[in-house]
């Protein structure tokens, strides 16, 4: 893997995107809306939107990420882009690693932007602070984008990619604690629950929420949710693949 290769990749993933306005909205101004959206929802009940709120903030980034990366890889590919890139002296480390560089920007602006209407404009308050917040929704938006590229493989049309974050999203949103405490789940449901990286990234925004420090806990999240993303990116350098007609 080379370093000029790899940040010469990201700067033209980071063109391209900057370039594509209805990307730059889905990752930046759908979730501010979506989480104002959910305030109303609450108007009548303003601590339990607060309870609810930081937990979002580890999903969202997550789901848009993950929306934006498995789709982008998926036109590289069917474009010819990464079929001209591989005859070139460039490894799929180097592409792989690239739209990693490349969304890891791209997640941080975006985890300031929700983070910033959230905890100003909205008035969410946690005991953690906002730059816990920041630091934690970064590290939810990069496993969502590694997720992304891996999952890329699995499809070949963009309407596949976005039917994958059913089978493979919706069930840890649905367990990781948002609308039920797991330890009141099924015990299968527990197991579940273990496996899933949704679950340490909630997690994480929940230990935010309610400590004043970081905690073990918090921090054992954190490590998981950056193991999880550590793999999924291996595992795309993997099995990316050139696109067959």
């Amino acid at each position: 893997m080379s370093p000029l290769r790899t940040f010469a990749t990201a700067g033209r993933v980071l063109l391209q995107l900057l370039h594509d306005p209805r990307t730059v909205g889905l990752i930046l101004i759908v979730p501010c809306i979506l989480i104002a959206l959910l305030k109303y929802v609450f108007d009548t009940q303003p601590s339990l939107f607060n309870h609810v709120a930081p937990l979002i903030l580890g999903i969202f980034p997550l789901l848009m990420m993950f929306l934006v990366a498995s789709i982008a890889t998926l036109r590289e590919r069917k474009s010819g882009t990464l079929d001209r890139l591989l005859t070139m002296p460039m490894g799929k480390l180097d592409f792989i690693f690239g739209y990693a560089w490349a969304f890891a920007l791209l997640a941080l602006v975006q985890a300031v932007v929700v983070s910033a209407v959230a905890l100003g404009l909205l008035g969410v308050t946690v005991l953690g602070g906002a730059p816990s917040v920041v630091f934690a929704a970064v590290m939810a938006a990069f496993l969502g984008m590694a997720l992304g590229l891996f999952v890329s493989a699995f499809a070949t049309s963009e309407f596949q990619a976005v039917e994958l974050v059913m089978p493979i999203l919706m069930p840890q949103i649905l367990l990781c604690g948002l609308f039920a405490p797991r330890d009141h789940m099924a015990q299968v449901l527990q197991w579940l629950t273990d496996v899933f990286p949704l679950t340490y990234s909630v997690d994480a925004m929940r230990q935010i929420a309610l400590h004043t420090t970081w905690t073990s806990q918090f921090v054992r999240d954190l490590l998981v949710v950056l193991g999880c993303t550590v793999v999924a990116l291996i595992l795309g350098s993997l099995t990316i693949r050139r696109h067959s007609n």
